[in-house]
């Protein structure tokens, strides 16, 4: 039997560990994408306790107490945080199977020395433990990201953000982790909210463009592109419920948002016409701007409408959305190329049926202006357990280039998640370690260590074409 979780963790063999340790364990993390607030990096934010760090805002353990019967004043309620950690220890215990295990003793173990097992007899002493190791400088905020090896950072930033806290990051020369906005213009798009009339008087503020038709509103994107641009963006990120592709001419576009303008509902073709357009106008603005497209797809948000009323979004009760729109997007990209403007593009499931779709149509849109320049997005949410992981990368490698792969993204809100890079790093080396021993591969040391090191983290640098800043 092997010990509990200790250093050759997921590693089943020699080439595996050889691998991991000699490629993969002390390689520097990019996050090119997550959901962590700027403005508690600049302002370097001290937890006071593990409840505020592990459990604020975490909608994957909030599903999993959901799930044991556990009350929601101990996960979104009044209880207190000592109790609302209590109840977390006590179902983690349980938490056979699930990644939410190895992904909270990977953090106990790296950031706070603990190398037991949190279940509801141990959780007492961890509660002290984690506190009082929380209230040390070196747990802050900027120093759990140098601890954790990271180099870069982008963060999610509507077109309507000031990024003044990325201004003030980058003017601080006491901290060298570069910390870059990411471009997500979804509420732009969301034609059919109910909020859609508001967030555009909030983007022609931002802009300085009065937005009252189309046109008006590319403009102001452009306008909001260029001074991302000006402040290093060169990412953008969207998310949507499915791929849609619906053309339509400018003069119909224009009918559609003069209608909605107006307070008219418009029709589900409409919205589907109006979306169509804004994507295509939005992918070409970013081969302009030689930036990286990123669509996230297939989740439908907010499925539990008694708690969305108590709880608004974001809060766990979101679901995959069986939806597998592999013409809509071969047709999205195909309308992209045939003026030469497809960009960098990274596709994300949140289906993971639609793994082999995706890895189909990669290979119909990569050309010699990049390696793998249409990526196959690493599995996601829902997926980045072990099997959704080990599935991604398996699929990737029988249709595309899994060489070329831009490796793990964090996309959380928690400054203790990169140990989910060592998670995703351990299943790849001990995948493709798995290959070698089987006689699928040659133990050609050389070319194995630059695929992973390129997996890891060299890739991500190269396809996204960041400036590091040096890191002594």
């Amino acid at each position: 039997m092997k010990q509990f979780m200790d250093k050759d963790f997921l590693l089943s063999n020699e080439t595996a560990q050889k691998l991991y340790f000699d490629n993969a364990a002390d390689t520097p993390i990019l996050d090119y994408h997550c959901h962590i607030n700027p403005q508690e990096i600049f302002e370097d934010r001290q937890f006071e306790n593990i409840t505020q760090v592990w459990l604020g805002g975490d909608h994957y353990k909030w599903r999993f107490m959901r799930s044991c019967g556990v009350e929601e004043r101990f996960i979104t309620g009044d209880a207190s945080d000592q109790e609302k950690f209590l109840k977390w220890a006590e179902c983690l215990g349980k938490a056979i199977g699930n990644p939410l295990f190895h992904w909270s003793h990977l953090e106990l173990q790296k950031y706070f020395g603990y190398h037991g097992v949190l279940n509801k007899k141990t959780a007492e002493e961890v509660w002290e433990l984690c506190n009082k190791k929380l209230a040390e400088p070196s747990m802050s905020v900027r120093n759990l990201i140098k601890q954790s090896n990271v180099t870069l950072i982008c963060t999610t930033d509507d077109p309507v953000d000031s990024l003044e806290w990325h201004k003030k990051i980058a003017e601080d020369d006491t901290f060298n982790v570069q910390v870059l906005p990411a471009w997500r213009p979804d509420k732009a798009m969301n034609i059919e909210k109910p909020t859609f009339a508001e967030y555009l008087s909030a983007l022609s503020d931002a802009s300085g463009i009065q937005i009252k038709t189309f046109a008006d509103l590319k403009q102001a994107l452009s306008d909001r592109m260029d001074f991302f641009a000006s402040m290093g963006c060169s990412v953008s990120d969207h998310g949507l419920e499915y791929v849609m592709y619906s053309p339509a001419s400018d003069e119909e576009i224009e009918a559609i948002f003069a209608k909605r303008l107006s307070g008219s509902e418009i029709t589900h073709e409409e919205e589907l016409k109006y979306k169509t357009m804004y994507m295509i106008y939005l992918g070409r603005e970013y081969a302009k701007r030689n930036w990286v497209m990123q669509l996230h797809y297939g989740c439908k948000r907010d499925n539990n409408s008694l708690r969305f009323a108590k709880l608004g979004p974001d809060t766990g009760y979101d679901c995959i959305n069986n939806y597998a729109p592999s013409s809509e997007m071969a047709d999205y990209l195909n309308a992209l190329i045939q003026t030469d403007e497809l960009p960098k593009t990274i596709i994300y499931s949140l289906n993971p049926n639609d793994n082999q779709a995706i890895g189909t149509i990669l290979g119909c849109f990569q050309d010699s202006t990049a390696v793998a320049k249409i990526q196959q997005g690493s599995a996601w949410w829902f997926n980045d357990h072990k099997t959704g992981m080990e599935d991604q990368m398996i699929s990737l490698a029988n249709l595309g280039n899994l060489s070329g792969f831009v490796g793990m993204l964090t996309d959380s809100r928690s400054f203790l998640s990169y140990t989910r890079h060592d998670y995703f790093r351990r299943i790849l080396c001990n995948l493709i370690g798995t290959w070698v021993e089987n006689g699928e591969y040659p133990a050609d040391f050389d070319t194995l260590s630059e695929i992973v090191k390129g997996i890891c983290y060299n890739n991500a640098i190269r396809y996204f074409g960041f400036d590091l800043k040096s890191q002594d």
